[in-house]
């Protein structure tokens, strides 16, 4: 059981948000005071409320708001300020409509008595004092339906498990968790005789001091109260069970035990987000986890940030994840529908990748200005090459690279890949590296990888047959280049010294000491800048048929990352 959408309306300060796509993930962005959190805190609200009625008898479809707990809805604080006093009798409007399984669809036949297609609207409406559940579903099968509202209620908390997480994350509420499960855990064993037998020796050992204290009490009320009898101190057997299931600590020792409020606020932060995910797994065996967290950047370090973004990716694989945010690292750039934006209190799903730029404020450089896939190489040679090969090898991602929405940009080396990717992800870029096949190449890819800025999929290197290390160059036909070569710079690259297992440059490097001429980085500049150019000539002919294997390679990687985005926004 999964939710397919959510609208709200009159809640704070959202005044309409219409059918809302709940995915995986969903991610809530706007500025600051529109009502991202609102939304958020609306759906939490009507999850909690519908797991609050499995055990409360209603009266037809109304709920009294005796048995509605203010911190899920308050009417004096949630229903909009502004038109209370114009609109006493005013509602807020949550509407939720559940995706059912096979074989839940089959389950609710049983228990509720009456039959669904598939799905499960429900609308909640509160007031100042009646809270309403009606399922809305068309003619009698809605109001037959809305006269079950308790045993709904109690289906849809059976199945969905909500795990509400703040912006503000302490050591406290990490702590509190951890004694939610301490408690439950150490409940098991308090039946066994060896923990019975254990607190009444306590209870034993605690008697005479309790006494004493009763009776010093006892002779102090009496110089004031002469008519009191007896005087008697007690800790509740419950109470002293309780205490010791729910006086936690807890100690992080990563290089020095340090109790946890006394860490970071990020690895406070940190500690509470991953202890929540691990008590809502805990308690909701069976059941589909709903995870609402805000603002997921708050208190990390940008490496962090990185880290967390791929947990929650694995996450909303098989959750639902929703987050507010104003961090680019946190958007869907796969899929645009997932991402929500809230402005001028409404909410709607995102068209265009110009729009959540423009929501976040981000600034993408002019190459970059329409672009949804960069592609990263290391050099201004490879670039200009890339630029005239790849719509040769795919019409589909010349088209792309003409209208902007592939842009190829560079390095300057491959040492600065980290700081590229870190970059082009902010300006929601979904990225895709082409590099070298060498010891700077897999060293940066490595760095990426480690710091969460990249993934096997989003990289091709540079591999050619029969070579220990390759570059770009050695994936193209020398016959497009050797006669320039000798013409201009008196070097042959017939000369033995050309040939080995090592990269393109240490071998024309070789053939041109071998021979008297002088190399430098500055020779190789120059080269590298000519064989671009010979290649933006004639591109049908540049590549090696024999090593072209990582070009054809990057160009169906390249078309992978169009069909995915294009299916994200027919989705």
């Amino acid at each position: 059981m999964e939710i397919v959408s959510f609208s709200v309306s009159n809640y704070r300060s959202i005044t309409s948000a219409y059918k809302l796509p709940i995915r995986r993930p969903t991610v809530l962005i706007g500025p600051n005071n529109e009502g991202k959190s609102n939304i958020l805190r609306a759906l939490v609200a009507s999850l909690q409320f519908l797991a609050s009625l499995g055990g409360v008898r209603l009266r037809q479809d109304r709920i009294t708001s005796v048995v509605r707990s203010r911190d899920i809805f308050d009417w004096g604080r949630d229903f909009p300020m502004s038109h209370q006093s114009k609109s006493p009798d005013g509602e807020t409007v949550f509407e939720l409509e559940f995706r059912l399984s096979g074989p839940e669809i089959e389950e609710f036949r049983t228990e509720v008595k009456s039959n669904l297609n598939g799905t499960l609207p429900i609308q909640l409406r509160f007031g100042a004092g009646e809270s309403k559940l009606i399922v809305l579903k068309q003619g009698k099968g809605g109001t037959t339906l809305t006269s079950k509202a308790q045993v709904i209620a109690r289906f849809v908390a059976r199945h969905i498990n909500i795990a509400y997480i703040p912006a503000v994350r302490t050591a406290t509420a990490a702590t509190q968790i951890v004694n939610d499960l301490v408690d439950r855990e150490l409940l098991q064993i308090e039946t066994q005789a060896a923990y019975a037998a254990a607190l009444e020796a306590l209870a034993d050992l605690q008697k005479p001091v309790l006494e004493q204290i009763a009776a010093s009490i006892k002779a102090t009320l009496k110089e004031f109260l002469p008519n009191v009898k007896d005087v008697t101190v007690q800790i509740a057997q419950d109470a002293r069970y309780r205490a010791l299931r729910r006086t936690c600590e807890i100690v992080i020792d990563d290089g020095t035990a340090t109790a946890l409020d006394k860490k970071g606020d990020g690895v406070q932060s940190l500690a509470a987000l991953s202890l929540m995910k691990h008590a809502s797994h805990s308690s909701g065996s069976g059941r589909q986890l709903v995870l609402a967290i805000e603002e997921p950047e708050s208190h990390l370090h940008p490496r962090g940030i990185h880290q967390l973004r791929q947990v929650l990716d694995d996450l909303s694989e098989q959750h639902q994840v929703i987050l507010t945010t104003h961090c680019p690292l946190f958007v869907d750039r796969t899929n645009l529908k997932s991402n929500i934006l809230v402005n001028n209190k409404k909410a709607s799903p995102a068209k265009t990748v110009e729009e959540l730029r423009n929501t976040l404020g981000v600034r993408a450089s002019d190459n970059l200005r329409n672009a949804e896939i960069a592609l990263v190489v290391e050099g201004e040679e490879d670039r200009r090459a890339l630029a005239a090969l790849l719509p040769v090898g795919s019409k589909r991602i010349g088209t792309a690279l003409q209208t902007g929405f592939i842009a190829i940009d560079t390095l300057g080396g491959g040492t600065n890949l980290s700081y590229k990717l870190s970059q082009l992800r902010e300006t929601l870029c979904n990225c895709h590296s082409f590099l070298d096949h060498d010891k700077a190449g897999l060293t940066a890819f490595d760095k990426a990888l480690n710091e969460g800025l990249s993934t096997p999929a989003d990289v091709t290197h540079v591999i050619c047959p029969g070579l220990d290390e390759s570059e770009f160059e050695d994936m193209l036909d020398e016959s497009i280049y050797s006669e320039f070569i000798r013409n201009k710079y008196g070097a042959s690259l017939a000369s033995p010294k050309s040939k080995g297992k090592k990269k393109w440059s240490d071998r024309v490097r070789a053939a041109f000491e071998h021979q008297g001429k002088v190399w430098s980085s500055k020779v190789e500049g120059q080269i590298k800048n000519d064989i671009a150019d010979l290649v933006a000539a004639n591109p049908g002919k540049a590549l090696n048929v024999h090593k072209r294997g990582a070009f054809d390679g990057l160009v169906v990687a390249l078309e992978a990352k169009l069909d995915q985005i294009e299916h994200g926004k027919k989705a």
